[in-house]
Formats: C-alpha cells, structure tokens, sequence
C-alpha cells in the first residue's frame, strides 16, 4: 500500500471542502472523506497482516522515501510497523464519529470540518512518518487546529483555553525541536532518518540531554504532571468533536512520541530516567483519579480521569519491559476510543439539557435510553469492566510493570493498581446520579439521539468491544514493534 495516500485523502478532502460554496454539502463531503480514510485504515491492516503472514520480517513495511532536502539530510521517508497500524486505525475511527457528532454545526461550517480534516492530516502524517524532521512538521500541523477550533467554536473560557493550550503545546514542541537538533548534531553523520539513528550509537552524554529534552516535550502533548494543566481547560472549552479529537488523537501523539523518538533512540537515557518517569506517571494517575472525584462537570470529569488514564501510558513505557510497552500502546488505542465516544455522549446530552453540571440532571435515561445505555457502557469501560478495550489494556500496563522483581517498580504497579478504585467511585457516581431517579423538572420533551449519534456511537462501540472481547489481535499487531524497542534498550 502506498502510504502517501494517508496523507493525500485528506489533504484533498480539505481541498474540496474548501472550494465548496454550499454549506449544507459540506458535512456530506466530509464524511465521505473521513469513510475512505475508514476503509484505507483497515486496507492497510489487513495488507500489513498479509504481508506479516507471507514472511516479511522487516522492521517498517511499505517503506517510501523521496529527497526534500538532501543538503540537510531530510527525506520525506514513510513506513509502519504494527504500532503505526494501531495508531492509524484509532486515528481513522476517531475522524468518523468526530464527523458525525458535528453535523449539526451551523457556524462557520465549511471552516469547522475543515480544521477537522485537516488535524487527521497531521496525525496520519506523524504516526507514518520515519523521518524526524516530518514528523515534527506533521505535529506542528496538528496544533493549530486545535487553537481554532476551541477559540471559534468553543465555550465558556474559550479565549484563554485556546491560548493557555497553545502556549503549552508550543512549549512541548520547542523542547523537542532543541532534542531532535542535538540528535541530529550529535555525530559526524547529521541525519534525521529514523531508521539510521536507531542503529548509530549516540554518544551516552547526548542521550542524557537529549532524553528529557523529548520526553518531556512529548510528554506535554500526553498530559505529563506537572504539564497537565492545559487538558481541562481545553476539553471544557473545546467543541464536542474538538474534545474528542484531543484526547482521542492529539494526547495521543506524545505518548506515541515518547515511544517511537525519545525510548528507542535514547535507550541509555531511558533507562537513566527510567524512575523520574515511573515516579510522574504515578502521580498523574493518583492525582488525575482523586481530582476527578472533585468535578461536578462532566467534562471535567473526563478531561481528569484522561490525565490519569495517559498516566498509565508513561508508566508502561517507563517500566521498559516488552509487554509493558505493549500495554501502553494497547492503552492508546482504548482510551482514544473510550473518551471519544464519552466526549460525544457529554455532548450529545449537553445539546438537549444545556448543563453539564451532573447535579442539575436525574432521570435521564428515561427520555434518552441509547444515549445514557452508551453512557454506562463507555463508564464501564473506563473503570476497567472485563470484556471492554479498558481492561485489556490497563492490566497488560499492570502485568507488564509486575515483570520487575524490584521493589520500587512493585509498589509503583500497586499505587496505580489503587486508581482503579477511585475511578469506580466518580464513573458510577457520576453515571448513576445522571441517569437514574426521578426525571428533573424542564426534561420531559428531551429526545434521544439521531441517526448521525447513533453511528457515531456504534463506530466506537464497535473498537472498544472488539479489543475487549478480542485483543489478541492488537497484541499480536503491537508485539513485536515493541520487542524491537526492546532488544535496542537491551543492548
């Protein structure tokens, strides 16, 4: 499969959206767009599973490679390998229902689905991209629509929202520019070619700079404490699609970041940090699990418990071990599913109630059966029910992190392990006092959801079960991109 065409498909539907003078058809466009990028994603599964059955044992499949600017050693380079499979699915489901979840966006239309479109650009981008300096560009793309999106089309504080968010991002991808330079300096052959450096020896006094310098950059896009700050701000401001793409794609991309560039290049400074790391991700995951227990809001609610959910991703990679590693990408995938389709839920009852304050709403699920039937399914989901993608992926987190025979990273498991509790508490809380009792005064004429929520919902329904019910798949598909992260780390 030509990889190019991740890039092309929506880059030309943001094309067309834009040439479009009829506002009604644009949704119509867009979603065709984000149906092709759907079929692509699965295209390239099943190809890349096809090629893995056949014998192939190359580290990266469907590798292209064109010259931009050879002085500098910077090559427009493509190339998968299961994790960047992973990734592209989630990327291409989230796209889908953030598409349907908006169609009913009336201001500035065309300019709304185009910054949709154009974020799925610059995630497909990042997650295919082997060469460093294009997979900085590609994040750099996935930032602005995010600015835009939540100051014109969100709510509340979206001014200072939008900025605070920029500000930190911006700051995030400052650190990792200054890393990715001093790699790039770090030897007699300045290169940014991914699979190069992965087998050049970067100098140790390098790798300790330049390790933190990464990770930490990465580490703000994925709400690393204490850079955490601007995930509630932004989820509380954004546009219900601009939320789900956040936390279901953008958080994404650090944690992908932290993976792919900082630990499999900086193997010596990953395993220097190793412990400042566990450390961190166990405090965003207490931390974001009790401050979660404050909020009244339901988006808040989420935007908190993603802080503590993306904590478990960095305790994964900061564990070292290769099916710890494995579980942090499992947990990528399954919490973009789930807070994507629990920012739609949110959504969705926010249109018709106009509160999102969960003491203002009872009785719910008498007016709103689907609505809140999902609501419960994806709260489940994210405390950790069997038989949903939450479970699957936070306890191959835990069993991978167990693997140390160390006490240290043992009471770091069990701390985390403790989270869990919490969580129960404010989802069920949350969930029961939402949906149950007598139906509030003013909520008798609420309607359910549409046909457009509806597929919205099944879509991400559909990922989430099928991990859960299903994961070995994902964990074959993840495996061994993460045994290759291992044995450099090894070495």
């Amino acid at each position: 499969m030509n990889l190019s065409l991740l890039i092309l498909l929506p880059l030309l539907t943001a094309i067309v959206i834009l040439l479009m003078r009829n506002a009604a058809q644009v949704k119509w466009v867009a979603l065709a767009g984000a149906a092709v990028q759907f079929v692509a994603a699965f295209v390239l599964l099943f190809q890349f599973n096809h090629q893995r059955a056949l014998g192939d044992k190359a580290q990266m499949l469907f590798e292209t490679q064109y010259n931009w600017f050879p002085s500098w050693n910077i090559s427009f380079h493509l190339g998968v390998d299961g994790i960047s499979v992973a990734m592209i699915l989630l990327t291409a489901f989230v796209v889908i229902a953030g598409v349907l979840v908006s169609w009913n966006v009336t201001k500035m239309t065309k300019e709304f689905y185009f910054l949709l479109i154009l974020l799925s650009l610059g995630a497909y981008g990042f997650f295919i991209s082997l060469d460093l300096f294009i997979l900085f560009f590609f994040l750099e793309i996935a930032v602005i629509p995010k600015y835009l999106l939540i100051g014109i089309w969100g709510s509340g504080k979206k001014e200072y929202s939008a900025n605070k968010l920029a500000l930190m991002l911006m700051g995030g991808s400052a650190l990792v520019l200054v890393g990715l330079l001093g790699i790039y300096f770090s030897g007699t052959e300045h290169s940014f070619d991914l699979m190069r450096l992965s087998q050049l020896n970067i100098p140790v006094s390098v790798q300790m700079i330049c390790f933190p310098l990464l990770f930490v950059g990465f580490g703000v896009f994925t709400a690393l404490f204490p850079f955490h700050t601007w995930v509630p701000d932004g989820h509380s401001s954004a546009p219900t699609a601009g939320s789900m793409f956040l936390a279901g794609i953008s958080m994404k991309l650090g944690g992908y970041g932290c993976l792919r560039v900082a630990t499999y290049l900086l193997p010596e400074g990953a395993k220097e940090y190793a412990t400042i790391v566990i450390v961190l991700s166990v405090i965003a995951i207490l931390y974001g699990a009790f401050a979660t227990m404050m909020q009244k809001d339901l988006k808040y609610i989420n935007a908190y418990s993603s802080v503590s959910h993306c904590g478990f991703v960095l305790l994964g990679i900061g564990m070292l071990t290769k099916t710890s590693m494995t579980g942090a990408v499992m947990q990528m995938v399954s919490h973009g599913l789930m807070t994507a389709l629990f920012f739609a839920v949110i959504g969705m009852i926010y249109e018709r109630t106009h509160t999102r304050q969960v003491n203002e709403m009872s009785g719910l699920l008498k007016r709103m059966p689907f609505i809140i039937s999902v609501l419960f399914i994806v709260g489940l989901c994210s405390l950790g029910l069997p038989g949903l993608s939450g479970f699957v992926a936070e306890m191959t987190v835990f069993v991978g992190s167990w693997e140390h025979p160390d006490t240290f990273r043992r009471v770091a498991t069990i701390l985390a392990t403790l989270s869990i509790v919490v969580t129960a508490v404010y989802i069920l809380r949350a969930v029961t006092k939402t949906s149950m009792g007598p139906l509030t005064t003013g909520f008798e004429k609420l309607t359910d959801a549409t046909w457009n929520e509806k597929l919205a919902a099944v879509i991400l329904l559909a990922g989430i079960l099928a991990i859960g019910l299903a994961p070995f798949w994902l964990n074959d598909l993840v495996g061994p991109g993460a045994e290759i992260i291992m044995n450099k780390i090894g070495k």
